[in-house]
């Protein structure tokens, strides 16, 4: 059944595996995937410990809905102390390999230790072996999938890796499975590769017994007509992510050339159209009707005929608006070089753009860059600074460090430039016009971020009884919202009901393309509550999963505290306070955010989430949810 999946125990430094049923308990306050993992990260780390040590844990799992007859029920999250920010690591992928791990009958691996060499785990129904990988090492993301299905001469195992930015320790490596799932934020990657762990490759032939099977294919029929018939799900269908850039340049929305405009004018050649001329069609996720992945061959310059998936509004950014480039194929590479080695696309193309920055400010010389000319509009500079990232070399190397690091190595005015939160680079939006996203990505609890708190609906002018409908339920809130996205009111209320969100939405498992993300129309609490009960049988209201998910979140609050968090860190770089948007519609154009308006604005979130106005969780929340004496050790 859904709920006879196993938690596996495995120590790289002694070879000891040791597995476990997950108690019903657990399943009861975390269900499962991120929310578990939040937990037990919190009870087998010790405070301070070194990211790249032995002592960090590597946190792999499926949400509880993984593989059911849920909609897009397929993401796997990876967790563990950060390399790259010193707080919570955090990162979440699509693709099939999740849905492998509990047919192989494991919902949780907990990794702990190092390897004396490289090594990769084999998982298949209900067994773990670890594996010499020595042949593995060195080699790319893709390649090291293929040797391993042919090692174990099938086919269908799902197999989730580093690349060389992973075994290199660069602290914004992913993990990575398929030709682009990508456990892209926070580092991960660089967890694996401290460990001399190179893959994780699962093959599972045991049934998920679905306790209602009739009423869950019925509810499941119900929600995939309601979501196929959005005009969302269809955009999405067509351009996939792609599609948000149009708009969001035209606005004036988004930064380029690093923080120096909000606006990339004739931009047109990188918009999503420009994909029909290399797509080869689409692909989904395991158990996903939405298929918002274009297949694609590259088609002209030095990655000609090469074929890759993707690319995201993401990557758009990061090889596009960012470094102030208009070549679609510039974007096309980019995507396909970062997939190679392992890298977040996000946290690369920001800071090339940074460095271009600093390049054009004489801040980086000739000297700094080994002759390479860091200035905007430099494609051929984007795609080597890929690559200089990946492997280690020159500025490259320094750049591997992170936003933190780097800037401290570079010194001068260096961090100045750098617009990043926690040590995390920023997505390629600017923030200045819009407040609750501005909220958002400060208060992130992995960093700034984009998928753990985002109201992007806020920018869709909704009318207000449209957002107390929303954000109304399941808790109740009578206080002020409105549809202007400029607006500093209400918007605490947007940011922690969506954190709520995310976070349900991450322990059970499924996509967040499928809820309110981007469309008003998707799943939301009451969904989640009946998807839950017939397919595993645990009955929770909406109000109950709201509450499992702020459970989980405190306890990501709870880490970050731990290991030495404090309100300055919920905050952001002075640019966004003192350098007004140069560029866009009249309602964007010359905006900031006002200091006082912002700290009152994190003053009102905390109070919403129980916590004091030092950003810590009070006691009363803590006993509430039930966490008041943690770590309590029941895993």
């Amino acid at each position: 059944m859904a709920l006879n999946r196993k938690i596996a125990y495995i120590d790289l430094t002694t070879g000891e595996i040791r597995k476990e049923l997950i108690p019903l308990k657990v399943r009861d306050l975390y269900l499962g995937g991120r929310g578990l993992d939040m937990y037990l990260l919190y009870n087998h780390t010790e405070p301070g410990i070194d990211p790249l040590g032995p002592e960090n844990v590597l946190l792999i799992s499926a949400g509880i809905l993984v593989g059911t007859l849920a909609s897009a029920s397929a993401r796997t999250h990876i967790g563990g102390k950060s390399p790259l920010t010193g707080f919570v690591g955090s990162a979440n992928m699509g693709g099939f390999f999740a849905p492998e791990l509990r047919f192989a009958g494991f919902d949780h691996l907990v990794i702990k230790g190092r390897a004396s060499q490289p090594v990769y785990l084999w998982i298949h129904n209900d067994e773990i072996e670890i594996r010499e990988a020595a042949h593995l090492w060195g080699e790319g993301v893709w390649e090291t999938q293929e040797v391993v299905k042919q090692e174990l001469k099938d086919e269908e195992v799902q197999v989730l890796t580093i690349g060389q930015a992973g075994e290199k320790l660069v602290r914004f490596a992913n993990v990575m499975t398929g030709h682009k799932n990508a456990g892209g934020r926070s580092g991960m990657g660089a967890i694996m590769g401290s460990k001399n762990l190179k893959a994780v490759a699962v093959r599972g032939t045991m049934d998920i017994k679905i306790k209602e099977p009739e009423q869950a294919m019925e509810y499941n029929e119900k929600v995939i007509n309601k979501l196929l018939e959005t005009k969302f799900a269809k955009i999405m269908q067509r351009w996939g992510t792609m599609f948000i850039y149009g708009v969001t340049n035209s606005t004036g929305l988004i930064r380029v050339k690093n923080f120096t405009d909000t606006q990339l004018p004739n931009s047109e050649s990188i918009e999503c159209e420009n994909i029909d001329k290399s797509s080869i069609g689409t692909s989904g996720c395991f158990g996903c009707q939405i298929h918002c992945r274009h297949r694609y061959i590259i088609r002209e310059g030095q990655y000609a005929g090469t074929f890759a998936e993707g690319p995201e509004y993401t990557s758009q950014g990061a090889f596009g608006a960012e470094p102030g480039c208009r070549n679609f194929n510039t974007i096309l590479s980019g995507n396909y070089l970062v997939n190679y080695y392992g890298l977040d696309t996000l946290e690369t193309g920001s800071l090339i753009a940074w460095a271009m920055e600093l390049y054009e400010r004489g801040i980086l010389t000739d000297k700094d860059t080994d002759g390479l000319k860091l200035n905007f509009g430099n494609d051929d500079a984007v795609l080597e600074m890929v690559h200089r990232i990946g492997k280690r070399e020159g500025l490259g190397n320094i750049l591997a460090e992170g936003p933190l690091r780097a800037s401290k190595k570079i010194g001068k005015d260096a961090a100045k430039y750098c617009i990043q939160v926690k040590g995390m680079s920023n997505l390629h939006s600017d923030e200045r016009m819009t407040p609750a996203l501005a909220l958002g990505i400060a208060t992130g609890s992995r960093g700034s971020d984009h998928l753990r708190s985002r109201p992007a609906i806020d920018l869709y002018h909704l009318p207000e009884e449209v957002l107390r409908e929303i954000y109304g339920h399941p808790t109740p809130y009578n206080g002020i919202l409105t549809s202007d996205y400029t607006d500093y009111e209400g918007k605490p209320r947007m940011v922690q009901w969506q954190e709520m969100l995310y976070e349900a939405i991450d322990c059970l498992g499924i996509c967040k393309f499928h809820t309110i993300f981007l469309g008003v129309n998707m799943l939301g609490f009451e969904e989640f509550s009946k998807l839950l009960e017939y397919n595993t049988g645990i009955k929770k209201t909406p109000i109950e999963i709201w509450e499992i998910a702020d459970r989980a979140y405190t306890m990501e609050r709870l880490f970050n505290i731990r290991e030495g968090l404090t309100r300055k860190d919920d905050w952001l770089v002075d640019r966004y306070f003192d350098e007004p948007t140069p560029s866009g519609l009249d309602i964007v154009r010359g905006k900031k955010l006002d200091r006082k308006k912002f700290k009152k604005m994190i003053d009102e979130y905390y109070e919403l989430h129980s916590w004091d106005e030092n950003g810590i969780p009070t006691p009363e929340i803590l006993k509430k949810l039930g966490i008041n004496k943690e770590p309590s050790h029941l895993l």
